[in-house]
Protein backbone atom coordinates (compact mmCIF):
# COMPACT_ATOMS: atom_id res chain seq x y z
CA UNK A 1 0.00 0.00 0.00
CA UNK A 2 1.34 3.16 -1.04
CA UNK A 3 0.36 6.17 1.18
CA UNK A 4 0.70 10.08 -0.24
CA UNK A 5 0.37 13.61 1.19
CA UNK A 6 -2.67 15.51 -0.23
CA UNK A 7 0.28 17.49 -2.30
CA UNK A 8 1.72 14.17 -3.44
CA UNK A 9 -2.17 13.23 -4.20
CA UNK A 10 -2.90 16.29 -6.28
CA UNK A 11 0.33 16.37 -7.96
CA UNK A 12 -0.46 12.33 -8.83
CA UNK A 13 -3.87 13.33 -10.04
CA UNK A 14 -2.94 16.25 -12.25
CA UNK A 15 -0.52 13.73 -13.99
CA UNK A 16 -2.69 10.58 -13.98
CA UNK A 17 -5.52 12.58 -15.34
CA UNK A 18 -3.52 15.23 -17.85
CA UNK A 19 -5.55 18.20 -16.12
CA UNK A 20 -5.03 20.68 -13.14
CA UNK A 21 -6.04 18.85 -9.92
CA UNK A 22 -6.15 21.37 -6.95
CA UNK A 23 -5.33 20.77 -2.90
CA UNK A 24 -9.81 21.14 -2.48
CA UNK A 25 -10.32 18.38 -4.85
CA UNK A 26 -8.50 15.79 -3.21
CA UNK A 27 -9.52 17.35 0.45
CA UNK A 28 -13.13 16.57 -0.96
CA UNK A 29 -12.68 13.21 -1.79
CA UNK A 30 -11.56 12.43 1.63
CA UNK A 31 -14.26 14.37 3.23
CA UNK A 32 -16.97 12.85 1.35
CA UNK A 33 -15.86 9.58 2.06
CA UNK A 34 -15.19 9.27 -1.69
CA UNK A 35 -11.90 7.55 -0.36
CA UNK A 36 -10.27 6.13 2.90
CA UNK A 37 -8.20 8.63 4.92
CA UNK A 38 -5.08 7.17 6.67
CA UNK A 39 -3.26 8.52 9.52
CA UNK A 40 -3.00 10.17 12.99
CA UNK A 41 -2.04 13.18 14.83
CA UNK A 42 -3.38 15.69 12.21
CA UNK A 43 -2.28 14.02 8.88
CA UNK A 44 -4.23 12.73 6.54
CA UNK A 45 -2.36 10.13 3.94
CA UNK A 46 -4.22 8.76 1.25
CA UNK A 47 -3.94 4.96 -0.71
CA UNK A 48 -2.85 5.49 -4.18
CA UNK A 49 -4.57 2.68 -5.01
CA UNK A 50 -8.03 4.26 -3.68
CA UNK A 51 -7.71 6.71 -5.53
CA UNK A 52 -6.79 5.01 -9.08
CA UNK A 53 -9.93 3.38 -8.43
CA UNK A 54 -12.29 5.96 -7.41
CA UNK A 55 -10.53 7.52 -11.11
CA UNK A 56 -11.25 4.67 -12.92
CA UNK A 57 -15.20 4.01 -11.27
CA UNK A 58 -16.30 6.92 -12.38
CA UNK A 59 -14.13 9.99 -13.87
CA UNK A 60 -12.65 8.25 -16.60
CA UNK A 61 -15.31 6.34 -17.99
CA UNK A 62 -17.81 8.78 -17.50
CA UNK A 63 -17.24 9.74 -21.51
CA UNK A 64 -17.66 6.26 -23.06
CA UNK A 65 -21.02 5.54 -20.93
CA UNK A 66 -22.59 8.96 -21.74
CA UNK A 67 -22.46 8.46 -25.18
CA UNK A 68 -22.79 4.93 -24.83
CA UNK A 69 -26.32 6.33 -23.94
CA UNK A 70 -26.73 9.44 -25.42
CA UNK A 71 -25.45 8.79 -28.85
CA UNK A 72 -21.89 9.28 -30.43
CA UNK A 73 -22.75 12.85 -31.76
CA UNK A 74 -21.92 13.75 -27.88
CA UNK A 75 -19.80 16.96 -28.33
CA UNK A 76 -17.47 16.31 -24.74
CA UNK A 77 -15.57 18.99 -26.19
CA UNK A 78 -18.37 21.66 -24.63
CA UNK A 79 -18.53 19.85 -21.67
CA UNK A 80 -15.75 21.78 -19.83
CA UNK A 81 -15.01 18.79 -17.59
CA UNK A 82 -11.24 20.09 -16.65
CA UNK A 83 -13.10 23.33 -15.46
CA UNK A 84 -13.82 23.46 -11.46
CA UNK A 85 -16.29 24.90 -9.92
CA UNK A 86 -15.23 28.24 -8.69
CA UNK A 87 -14.05 28.35 -12.92
CA UNK A 88 -17.64 28.32 -13.72
CA UNK A 89 -19.06 30.29 -11.21
CA UNK A 90 -16.34 33.27 -11.45
CA UNK A 91 -17.10 36.45 -10.28
CA UNK A 92 -20.58 38.06 -10.07
CA UNK A 93 -22.26 34.60 -11.58
CA UNK A 94 -22.77 33.05 -8.29
CA UNK A 95 -24.06 36.76 -6.83
CA UNK A 96 -27.79 34.87 -6.24
CA UNK A 97 -28.62 31.49 -6.60
CA UNK A 98 -30.55 30.60 -10.10
CA UNK A 99 -32.07 27.34 -11.45
CA UNK A 100 -31.40 26.32 -14.84
CA UNK A 101 -28.55 29.03 -15.95
CA UNK A 102 -25.86 27.77 -17.97
CA UNK A 103 -22.15 27.95 -17.60
CA UNK A 104 -20.23 31.72 -18.76
CA UNK A 105 -17.58 29.00 -21.10
CA UNK A 106 -20.65 28.02 -22.96
CA UNK A 107 -21.18 31.49 -24.05
CA UNK A 108 -17.86 32.71 -24.37
CA UNK A 109 -16.98 29.49 -26.68
CA UNK A 110 -19.26 30.71 -29.34
CA UNK A 111 -19.56 34.51 -28.78
CA UNK A 112 -15.40 35.07 -28.36
CA UNK A 113 -12.99 35.16 -32.01
CA UNK A 114 -11.59 31.41 -31.32
CA UNK A 115 -11.92 28.69 -33.57
CA UNK A 116 -11.53 25.13 -33.22
CA UNK A 117 -12.21 21.86 -35.16
CA UNK A 118 -16.13 22.59 -34.08
CA UNK A 119 -16.61 25.82 -34.06
CA UNK A 120 -14.87 27.14 -37.82
CA UNK A 121 -16.40 30.13 -37.55
CA UNK A 122 -16.12 33.73 -35.79
CA UNK A 123 -19.63 34.96 -35.06
CA UNK A 124 -18.90 37.81 -32.98
CA UNK A 125 -16.64 40.35 -32.64
CA UNK A 126 -15.85 43.70 -30.21
CA UNK A 127 -17.81 46.69 -30.26
CA UNK A 128 -21.05 44.15 -31.89
CA UNK A 129 -24.21 44.28 -29.93
CA UNK A 130 -25.37 41.20 -28.33
CA UNK A 131 -28.87 40.29 -27.49
CA UNK A 132 -30.25 37.54 -24.44
CA UNK A 133 -34.04 37.61 -24.41
CA UNK A 134 -34.59 35.17 -22.38
CA UNK A 135 -32.29 36.91 -19.40
CA UNK A 136 -32.46 34.71 -16.39
CA UNK A 137 -29.65 35.50 -14.44
CA UNK A 138 -27.83 37.99 -16.55
CA UNK A 139 -25.07 35.12 -17.92
CA UNK A 140 -24.90 36.57 -21.37
CA UNK A 141 -24.66 40.29 -20.91
CA UNK A 142 -21.96 39.78 -18.13
CA UNK A 143 -19.80 37.57 -20.52
CA UNK A 144 -20.80 39.95 -23.51
CA UNK A 145 -18.96 42.66 -20.82
CA UNK A 146 -15.88 40.65 -20.34
CA UNK A 147 -15.46 40.16 -24.30
CA UNK A 148 -16.37 44.48 -25.17
CA UNK A 149 -19.35 42.97 -27.04
CA UNK A 150 -22.55 45.49 -26.02
CA UNK A 151 -25.66 43.40 -24.53
CA UNK A 152 -28.76 43.35 -24.04
CA UNK A 153 -31.01 40.87 -22.20
CA UNK A 154 -34.89 41.07 -21.69
CA UNK A 155 -36.97 39.00 -19.29
CA UNK A 156 -40.43 39.17 -18.27
CA UNK A 157 -39.50 38.29 -14.30
CA UNK A 158 -38.66 41.85 -12.59
CA UNK A 159 -36.23 39.74 -10.34
CA UNK A 160 -34.49 38.13 -12.97
CA UNK A 161 -33.52 41.71 -14.34
CA UNK A 162 -32.50 43.08 -10.62
CA UNK A 163 -30.27 40.28 -10.46
CA UNK A 164 -28.94 40.41 -13.82
CA UNK A 165 -28.76 44.77 -13.01
CA UNK A 166 -26.80 44.22 -10.02
CA UNK A 167 -24.28 42.06 -11.92
CA UNK A 168 -23.30 44.55 -14.86
CA UNK A 169 -23.52 47.97 -12.60
CA UNK A 170 -20.63 49.80 -11.71
CA UNK A 171 -19.88 50.72 -7.67
CA UNK A 172 -18.27 53.01 -5.64
CA UNK A 173 -16.38 50.68 -4.03
CA UNK A 174 -15.94 52.47 -0.51
CA UNK A 175 -19.89 53.40 -0.57
CA UNK A 176 -20.90 49.90 -1.23
CA UNK A 177 -18.42 48.87 1.53
CA UNK A 178 -19.92 51.24 3.99
CA UNK A 179 -23.51 50.31 3.12
CA UNK A 180 -22.89 46.91 3.72
CA UNK A 181 -21.27 47.32 7.20
CA UNK A 182 -24.51 48.97 7.91
CA UNK A 183 -26.64 46.28 7.49
CA UNK A 184 -24.56 43.79 8.85
CA UNK A 185 -24.08 45.87 12.28
CA UNK A 186 -27.84 46.55 12.64
CA UNK A 187 -28.41 42.78 12.25
CA UNK A 188 -25.74 41.89 14.98
CA UNK A 189 -27.47 44.50 17.23
CA UNK A 190 -30.85 43.41 16.71
CA UNK A 191 -32.70 41.48 19.21
CA UNK A 192 -36.10 39.71 18.14
CA UNK A 193 -35.63 37.59 21.10
CA UNK A 194 -32.52 37.82 23.35
CA UNK A 195 -32.58 34.28 23.88
CA UNK A 196 -31.57 32.77 20.04
CA UNK A 197 -27.87 33.07 20.55
CA UNK A 198 -27.87 31.44 23.54
CA UNK A 199 -30.27 28.52 21.91
CA UNK A 200 -28.28 28.22 19.27
CA UNK A 201 -25.02 27.82 20.96
CA UNK A 202 -26.48 25.71 23.60
CA UNK A 203 -27.94 23.21 20.14
CA UNK A 204 -24.62 23.69 18.30
CA UNK A 205 -22.97 22.19 21.62
CA UNK A 206 -25.14 18.98 21.73
CA UNK A 207 -24.99 18.33 18.08
CA UNK A 208 -21.53 18.61 17.75
CA UNK A 209 -21.43 15.57 20.26
CA UNK A 210 -23.98 13.78 19.40
CA UNK A 211 -22.72 14.12 15.94
CA UNK A 212 -18.85 13.10 16.58
CA UNK A 213 -20.25 10.07 18.92
CA UNK A 214 -22.88 8.93 15.83
CA UNK A 215 -21.31 10.00 13.32
CA UNK A 216 -17.58 10.59 12.76
CA UNK A 217 -16.44 12.18 9.55
CA UNK A 218 -15.04 11.11 7.55
CA UNK A 219 -15.11 7.49 8.85
CA UNK A 220 -18.88 7.11 8.76
CA UNK A 221 -19.37 8.70 5.11
CA UNK A 222 -16.69 6.50 3.83
CA UNK A 223 -18.97 3.30 5.47
CA UNK A 224 -22.43 4.70 3.80
CA UNK A 225 -20.36 4.81 0.55
CA UNK A 226 -18.93 1.50 0.73
CA UNK A 227 -22.66 0.17 2.40
CA UNK A 228 -20.95 -0.95 5.28
CA UNK A 229 -23.84 0.81 6.81
CA UNK A 230 -27.49 0.90 5.71
CA UNK A 231 -28.15 4.67 5.88
CA UNK A 232 -31.87 5.12 5.88
CA UNK A 233 -31.92 2.94 8.98
CA UNK A 234 -29.57 4.01 11.14
CA UNK A 235 -30.51 7.75 10.14
CA UNK A 236 -34.00 7.45 11.40
CA UNK A 237 -32.51 5.49 14.51
CA UNK A 238 -30.22 8.84 15.11
CA UNK A 239 -32.63 11.14 14.21
CA UNK A 240 -35.41 9.95 16.45
CA UNK A 241 -32.59 10.31 19.07
CA UNK A 242 -31.73 13.63 19.30
CA UNK A 243 -35.28 14.97 19.11
CA UNK A 244 -35.81 14.49 22.86
CA UNK A 245 -32.95 16.99 23.04
CA UNK A 246 -33.67 19.45 20.55
CA UNK A 247 -37.43 19.48 22.16
CA UNK A 248 -36.13 20.17 25.34
CA UNK A 249 -33.49 22.92 24.45
CA UNK A 250 -36.63 24.68 22.36
CA UNK A 251 -38.40 24.74 25.61
CA UNK A 252 -36.01 25.66 28.07
CA UNK A 253 -35.27 28.69 25.78
CA UNK A 254 -39.57 29.58 24.91
CA UNK A 255 -38.45 29.27 20.74
CA UNK A 256 -41.31 29.98 18.83
CA UNK A 257 -40.36 27.91 15.48
CA UNK A 258 -43.86 29.07 13.64
CA UNK A 259 -45.15 32.25 13.04
CA UNK A 260 -49.02 32.86 13.55
CA UNK A 261 -50.04 32.64 10.07
CA UNK A 262 -48.82 30.94 6.88
CA UNK A 263 -50.85 32.82 4.09
CA UNK A 264 -47.28 33.91 2.26
CA UNK A 265 -44.09 31.86 1.56
CA UNK A 266 -42.26 34.10 4.12
CA UNK A 267 -44.98 33.14 6.47
CA UNK A 268 -44.61 29.51 6.03
CA UNK A 269 -41.14 28.96 4.93
CA UNK A 270 -39.13 30.97 8.35
CA UNK A 271 -39.13 30.15 11.52
CA UNK A 272 -40.74 33.39 14.12
CA UNK A 273 -36.85 34.69 14.34
CA UNK A 274 -35.55 34.81 11.28
CA UNK A 275 -38.60 36.46 9.87
CA UNK A 276 -38.60 39.31 12.19
CA UNK A 277 -34.37 39.87 11.38
CA UNK A 278 -35.36 39.71 7.63
CA UNK A 279 -38.21 42.65 8.04
CA UNK A 280 -35.93 44.53 10.39
CA UNK A 281 -33.18 44.54 7.84
CA UNK A 282 -35.34 45.21 4.96
CA UNK A 283 -36.57 48.24 6.14
CA UNK A 284 -32.54 49.30 6.73
CA UNK A 285 -32.07 48.55 2.96
CA UNK A 286 -35.21 51.00 2.08
CA UNK A 287 -33.67 53.77 3.77
CA UNK A 288 -31.00 53.77 1.56
CA UNK A 289 -30.70 56.81 -1.02
CA UNK A 290 -28.27 55.32 -3.84
CA UNK A 291 -30.96 53.26 -5.97
CA UNK A 292 -27.94 51.31 -7.51
CA UNK A 293 -26.56 50.10 -4.06
CA UNK A 294 -30.55 49.89 -2.16
CA UNK A 295 -30.71 47.07 -5.36
CA UNK A 296 -27.62 45.31 -4.95
CA UNK A 297 -28.40 45.06 -1.06
CA UNK A 298 -32.03 44.02 -1.65
CA UNK A 299 -30.42 41.03 -4.03
CA UNK A 300 -28.37 40.46 -1.32
CA UNK A 301 -30.93 39.97 1.73
CA UNK A 302 -32.50 37.84 -1.18
CA UNK A 303 -29.77 35.32 -1.34
CA UNK A 304 -29.50 35.58 2.46
CA UNK A 305 -33.02 34.15 3.37
CA UNK A 306 -33.13 31.61 0.30
CA UNK A 307 -30.47 29.99 2.22
CA UNK A 308 -32.17 29.96 5.63
CA UNK A 309 -35.53 28.91 4.80
CA UNK A 310 -36.51 26.25 6.92
CA UNK A 311 -36.27 23.13 5.04
CA UNK A 312 -33.36 20.59 4.84
CA UNK A 313 -30.26 21.19 3.06
CA UNK A 314 -31.00 18.25 0.57
CA UNK A 315 -34.25 20.50 -0.21
CA UNK A 316 -33.45 24.23 -0.98
CA UNK A 317 -33.34 23.52 -4.83
CA UNK A 318 -36.59 21.72 -4.54
CA UNK A 319 -38.74 22.08 -1.04
CA UNK A 320 -40.93 20.07 0.30
CA UNK A 321 -42.68 20.87 3.65
CA UNK A 322 -41.57 23.12 6.49
CA UNK A 323 -38.16 21.75 8.49
CA UNK A 324 -38.80 23.07 12.09
CA UNK A 325 -36.94 20.35 13.92
CA UNK A 326 -33.56 18.79 13.94
CA UNK A 327 -33.24 16.31 11.23
CA UNK A 328 -30.86 13.57 9.48
CA UNK A 329 -29.20 15.37 6.29
CA UNK A 330 -28.59 13.38 3.82
CA UNK A 331 -26.47 16.23 2.15
CA UNK A 332 -23.89 16.26 5.55
CA UNK A 333 -24.29 12.66 6.90
CA UNK A 334 -24.94 13.82 9.96
CA UNK A 335 -27.99 15.30 12.51
CA UNK A 336 -28.83 18.89 11.36
CA UNK A 337 -30.76 21.70 12.41
CA UNK A 338 -32.94 24.92 11.00
CA UNK A 339 -31.80 28.16 11.11
CA UNK A 340 -32.58 30.55 13.77
CA UNK A 341 -30.83 33.57 12.61
CA UNK A 342 -29.47 35.02 9.47
CA UNK A 343 -26.72 37.02 11.12
CA UNK A 344 -23.93 34.27 10.15
CA UNK A 345 -25.56 33.74 6.27
CA UNK A 346 -25.81 37.76 5.63
CA UNK A 347 -22.02 38.08 7.28
CA UNK A 348 -21.23 35.65 5.06
CA UNK A 349 -22.86 36.68 1.25
CA UNK A 350 -22.15 40.65 2.14
CA UNK A 351 -18.86 39.36 2.08
CA UNK A 352 -18.69 37.35 -0.78
CA UNK A 353 -20.63 40.26 -3.10
CA UNK A 354 -17.84 42.51 -2.24
CA UNK A 355 -15.18 39.95 -3.50
CA UNK A 356 -17.33 39.05 -6.72
CA UNK A 357 -18.01 42.92 -7.60
CA UNK A 358 -14.06 43.15 -7.07
CA UNK A 359 -13.27 40.13 -9.25
CA UNK A 360 -15.78 41.31 -11.93
CA UNK A 361 -14.32 44.88 -12.10
CA UNK A 362 -10.76 43.63 -13.23
CA UNK A 363 -11.97 41.95 -16.32
CA UNK A 364 -15.49 44.01 -17.50
CA UNK A 365 -14.95 46.37 -20.29
CA UNK A 366 -16.06 49.71 -21.28
CA UNK A 367 -19.44 48.19 -23.48
CA UNK A 368 -22.85 49.06 -23.08
CA UNK A 369 -24.65 47.51 -21.25
CA UNK A 370 -28.78 47.50 -20.44
CA UNK A 371 -31.66 45.19 -18.61
CA UNK A 372 -35.42 45.47 -19.82
CA UNK A 373 -38.28 44.29 -17.79
CA UNK A 374 -40.61 43.06 -20.99
CA UNK A 375 -41.94 40.51 -23.16
CA UNK A 376 -39.41 39.27 -25.69
CA UNK A 377 -42.94 38.35 -27.61
CA UNK A 378 -43.68 42.29 -28.09
CA UNK A 379 -41.01 44.42 -26.53
CA UNK A 380 -39.49 47.27 -28.72
CA UNK A 381 -36.19 46.96 -27.59
CA UNK A 382 -34.68 49.83 -29.63
CA UNK A 383 -37.85 52.54 -27.40
CA UNK A 384 -36.94 50.96 -24.27
CA UNK A 385 -32.97 51.59 -24.86
CA UNK A 386 -33.76 55.32 -25.79
CA UNK A 387 -34.92 55.78 -22.47
CA UNK A 388 -32.24 54.05 -21.01
CA UNK A 389 -29.59 55.03 -22.61
CA UNK A 390 -29.25 56.96 -25.41
CA UNK A 391 -25.96 56.94 -26.25
CA UNK A 392 -26.25 53.00 -26.57
CA UNK A 393 -29.50 53.93 -28.34
CA UNK A 394 -27.60 56.12 -31.13
CA UNK A 395 -25.06 53.08 -31.76
CA UNK A 396 -28.23 50.89 -32.12
CA UNK A 397 -29.41 52.98 -34.69
CA UNK A 398 -26.06 52.58 -36.47
CA UNK A 399 -25.06 48.63 -36.06
CA UNK A 400 -29.01 46.80 -34.99
CA UNK A 401 -27.94 43.80 -32.87
CA UNK A 402 -25.79 41.12 -34.57
CA UNK A 403 -27.03 38.31 -33.21
CA UNK A 404 -28.36 36.31 -29.89
CA UNK A 405 -27.10 33.70 -27.30
CA UNK A 406 -29.94 33.08 -25.28
CA UNK A 407 -31.43 29.33 -23.19
CA UNK A 408 -34.97 29.53 -23.96
CA UNK A 409 -37.14 28.04 -20.78
CA UNK A 410 -37.71 24.06 -21.37
CA UNK A 411 -41.02 22.57 -21.69
CA UNK A 412 -42.62 21.81 -18.37
CA UNK A 413 -39.88 22.00 -16.92
CA UNK A 414 -39.28 25.37 -14.14
CA UNK A 415 -41.75 27.77 -12.28
CA UNK A 416 -39.10 30.74 -13.08
CA UNK A 417 -41.05 33.15 -10.88
CA UNK A 418 -42.18 30.48 -8.16
CA UNK A 419 -38.34 29.60 -7.47
CA UNK A 420 -37.93 33.19 -6.20
CA UNK A 421 -40.99 33.10 -4.31
CA UNK A 422 -39.51 34.74 -1.30
CA UNK A 423 -38.12 37.24 -3.25
CA UNK A 424 -41.02 38.51 -4.95
CA UNK A 425 -43.31 38.66 -1.55
CA UNK A 426 -40.28 40.59 0.16
CA UNK A 427 -39.37 42.87 -2.27
CA UNK A 428 -42.93 43.46 -3.34
CA UNK A 429 -41.72 42.92 -7.70
CA UNK A 430 -45.22 42.35 -9.55
CA UNK A 431 -45.16 38.55 -11.14
CA UNK A 432 -45.50 37.87 -14.31
CA UNK A 433 -46.29 34.06 -14.08
CA UNK A 434 -48.93 34.08 -17.02
CA UNK A 435 -46.16 35.40 -19.38
CA UNK A 436 -43.85 32.51 -18.56
CA UNK A 437 -43.50 29.74 -21.96
CA UNK A 438 -43.57 26.48 -21.34
CA UNK A 439 -43.69 26.67 -17.28
CA UNK A 440 -43.86 23.74 -14.91
CA UNK A 441 -47.15 24.40 -14.28
CA UNK A 442 -48.14 23.83 -17.37
CA UNK A 443 -47.23 20.60 -17.83
CA UNK A 444 -45.76 18.88 -21.31
CA UNK A 445 -48.60 17.47 -22.95
CA UNK A 446 -49.79 18.35 -26.46
CA UNK A 447 -51.05 21.58 -26.29
CA UNK A 448 -48.17 22.80 -24.08
CA UNK A 449 -45.64 22.27 -26.99
CA UNK A 450 -47.93 23.44 -29.27
CA UNK A 451 -47.77 26.57 -26.87
CA UNK A 452 -44.46 26.79 -26.44
CA UNK A 453 -43.57 26.30 -30.27
CA UNK A 454 -46.27 29.32 -30.94
CA UNK A 455 -44.44 31.50 -28.12
CA UNK A 456 -40.17 30.75 -29.14
CA UNK A 457 -41.26 31.60 -32.68
CA UNK A 458 -42.89 34.99 -31.47
CA UNK A 459 -39.95 35.70 -29.57
CA UNK A 460 -37.57 35.57 -32.53
CA UNK A 461 -39.62 36.78 -35.20
CA UNK A 462 -40.10 40.00 -32.63
CA UNK A 463 -36.58 39.65 -32.20
CA UNK A 464 -35.68 39.92 -36.30
CA UNK A 465 -37.09 43.84 -36.45
CA UNK A 466 -33.78 44.79 -34.56
CA UNK A 467 -31.06 42.31 -36.27
CA UNK A 468 -28.81 42.85 -38.67
CA UNK A 469 -29.09 41.31 -41.72
CA UNK A 470 -27.15 37.70 -42.06
CA UNK A 471 -27.45 37.56 -38.21
CA UNK A 472 -26.55 34.55 -35.90
CA UNK A 473 -28.87 33.27 -33.37
CA UNK A 474 -27.92 29.98 -30.44
CA UNK A 475 -30.73 28.73 -28.58
CA UNK A 476 -29.37 26.20 -25.90
CA UNK A 477 -32.42 23.78 -24.94
CA UNK A 478 -33.11 20.07 -24.42
CA UNK A 479 -35.03 19.58 -27.26
CA UNK A 480 -36.39 16.54 -26.35
CA UNK A 481 -39.55 16.32 -28.11
CA UNK A 482 -38.09 17.89 -31.81
CA UNK A 483 -39.82 21.14 -31.65
CA UNK A 484 -37.01 23.82 -33.10
CA UNK A 485 -37.19 23.03 -36.87
CA UNK A 486 -40.91 23.70 -36.35
CA UNK A 487 -39.54 26.69 -34.37
CA UNK A 488 -37.05 27.76 -36.85
CA UNK A 489 -39.42 27.12 -39.63
CA UNK A 490 -42.08 29.23 -38.10
CA UNK A 491 -39.58 32.03 -37.68
CA UNK A 492 -38.45 32.54 -41.08
CA UNK A 493 -34.90 30.52 -40.01
CA UNK A 494 -33.09 27.71 -40.71
CA UNK A 495 -30.82 25.69 -38.43
CA UNK A 496 -27.40 25.53 -39.94
CA UNK A 497 -25.69 23.34 -37.21
CA UNK A 498 -26.31 21.91 -34.08
CA UNK A 499 -23.94 20.90 -31.16
CA UNK A 500 -24.93 18.30 -28.72
CA UNK A 501 -23.10 18.47 -25.33
CA UNK A 502 -23.04 16.67 -21.92
CA UNK A 503 -24.12 18.81 -19.01
CA UNK A 504 -22.47 17.71 -16.11
CA UNK A 505 -22.87 19.84 -12.98
CA UNK A 506 -26.50 19.43 -12.53
CA UNK A 507 -27.62 20.58 -9.12
CA UNK A 508 -30.50 18.35 -8.71
CA UNK A 509 -30.65 14.98 -6.93
CA UNK A 510 -30.92 13.62 -10.72
CA UNK A 511 -27.34 12.46 -11.51
CA UNK A 512 -28.19 10.52 -15.21
CA UNK A 513 -26.99 11.83 -18.47
CA UNK A 514 -27.98 14.58 -19.55
CA UNK A 515 -27.57 16.55 -23.10
CA UNK A 516 -28.71 19.76 -24.28
CA UNK A 517 -28.28 21.05 -27.82
CA UNK A 518 -27.00 24.40 -28.86
CA UNK A 519 -29.17 25.31 -32.29
CA UNK A 520 -27.33 27.64 -34.56
CA UNK A 521 -29.91 29.35 -36.88
CA UNK A 522 -29.72 32.28 -39.43
CA UNK A 523 -32.07 33.61 -41.88
CA UNK A 524 -33.91 31.04 -44.56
Amino acid sequence: MTLLTINKATEWASGYLKKDISHSNISYLVQYGKVKKYGENGSTLINIDDLKSYYESYNGKREIDWKNKLGNDLNWNLSFDNLREKDTTKHVHRLHPYKGKFIPQLVEYFVDNHIDEFKKDVYFKKGDILLDPFLGSGTTVVQASELGIHGIGVDVSEFNCAISRCKVTKYDENALNKAIEKINSAVQSFESNNHIDKFESDLLGELSKFNTKYFPNPDFKYKVNTRQINEAKYATEKEKAFLPIYNSLVKKYSIKLRQEKSETFLDKWYVANVRKEIDYVFNVIKKEKNPKIKQILAVILSRTIRSCRATTHSDLATLKEPQTTSYYCYKHKKICKPLFSIKKMLNRYTVDTLYRVRDFDKVRTPSHQSIIAGDSRKVNIFEKIKKQNPEFYNLLNKKKIKGIFSSPPYVGQIDYHEQHAYAYDLLGYKRNDELEIGPLYNGQGIEARKSYVQGISDVLNNCKNFLAKNYDIFLVANDKFNLYPEIAERSGMKIVNQFKRPVLNRTERDRNPYSEIIFHMKEK
